[in-house]
């Protein structure tokens, strides 16, 4: 459900500073389109991917941009019951459905789904096996515990090793198999999941940009969770002023500010969603190799032309030794990263400043 009654509130908020990645939302700037006769307008949501989600745009008037606006919502929350793992909806088969039938039957899906579980296998082999969306039988022992310290942090716990290491058995991508022809997809191993969370947010922000910029839409940028993607520029011609979240959040909000036009930003910190148990914090990014959270950087940042590509690899170099992150990076063309380690040390690939 949208929560217009928070607009306000936000709209104070969002006429402050710089459009901020990795926080979940974002924080605008001041009104750029008087001359052209268009008006910065901004709306939030907070059910789509459960995270809040919002849209900046200029348009000629507030009925003009709540009708982009619900339209931009309508896309997402299309996105987000068919990537979803958790629920079942009427008349959809979606990615829990999918894991339902893990071991029985092919599952006739939408073709977008076939679409973002191919990207999934693609990336799979890119990031070398860094970005998995068949590690759900791992990635759920960790959601129950995080569910169960947030309910009651008394109750707090850690999945044992070696039941981690008995679903990690289940992990096998190879066991994920696409039908395109059949438009089906089989999960092979009965006791195997997917999890589509390092790809699907990033893949339905830009998905929606697409579809809002094939109707004509412009001068607009979506934020959702960390993935902040820009469409045009702000109504002047003059570029949307993006910010990097400070991981350290008791210090300055941002570490560094970029002018875009086009192109998305993703940040995956360890900041985001995390619990605690024994004194430690247990981050929501889990490395493959460990089955733990991934302990040697405290954010990532992307910047790329898809948001999709952005949101995977930023968990994707997140679960990567810093060498090998800079030589994915250095490898894609118009792809750029930026590492902030434990000590708040800051690294940038070549590319970064410009």
């Amino acid at each position: 459900m949208k929560h217009k009654a928070f607009i306000l509130l936000i709209s104070f908020i969002l006429t402050t500073t710089a459009l901020l990645s990795g926080c979940g939302s974002f924080h605008g700037e001041e009104n750029a389109g008087t001359d052209s006769g268009l008006e910065r307008f901004s709306d939030v949501y907070f059910d789509a991917f459960d995270t809040v989600t919002s849209v900046i745009a200029y348009s000629e008037s507030q009925e003009a941009f709540d009708e982009m606006s619900d339209e931009i919502h309508k896309h997402l929350m299309t996105y987000h019951r068919l990537f979803d793992i958790y629920k079942t909806y009427e008349g959809i088969n979606n990615a829990r459905t999918i894991n339902k039938n893990a071991g029985e039957e092919p599952v006739p899906v939408d073709p977008e789904l076939i679409e973002l579980v191919e990207l999934g296998k693609e990336l799979y082999e890119v990031t070398n096996g860094k970005v998995n969306i068949a590690m759900g039988a791992v990635l759920s022992l960790w959601h129950d515990a995080r569910i169960a310290a947030e309910e009651n942090p008394e109750d707090a716990y850690i999945p044992d090793m070696e039941e981690l290491k008995e679903a990690y058995k289940h992990c096998n991508i190879e066991d994920v198999i696409v039908d395109k022809e059949a438009g089906t997809i089989f999960l092979k191993d009965p006791e195997m999941a997917l999890d589509l969370g390092a790809i699907g947010k990033g893949f339905a922000v830009e998905k929606a940009v697409e579809k809002m910029e094939d109707l004509g839409y412009s001068n607009f940028v979506i934020s959702a969770g960390g993935n902040v993607r820009t469409s045009g520029s702000k109504a002047d011609g003059s570029p949307w002023s993006i910010a990097v979240q400070n991981p350290n959040l008791d210090d300055e909000e941002y570490i560094d500010i970029l002018e875009m036009t086009g192109g998305s930003l993703v940040t995956s910190g360890v900041y985001q969603r995390f619990f605690e148990y024994d004194g430690e914090k247990y981050h929501h990014i889990i490395d493959p190799d460990t089955l733990m959270p991934s302990s040697r950087y405290l954010s990532v940042s992307i910047v790329t032309d898809d948001s999709g590509l952005a949101d995977a690899l930023s968990t994707g170099v997140f679960n990567m030794e810093l060498e090998e992150g800079q030589a994915l990076i250095e490898s894609m063309e118009g792809t750029e990263a930026m590492w902030v380690l434990p000590d708040m040390k800051i690294v940038e690939s070549s590319g970064w400043k410009s």
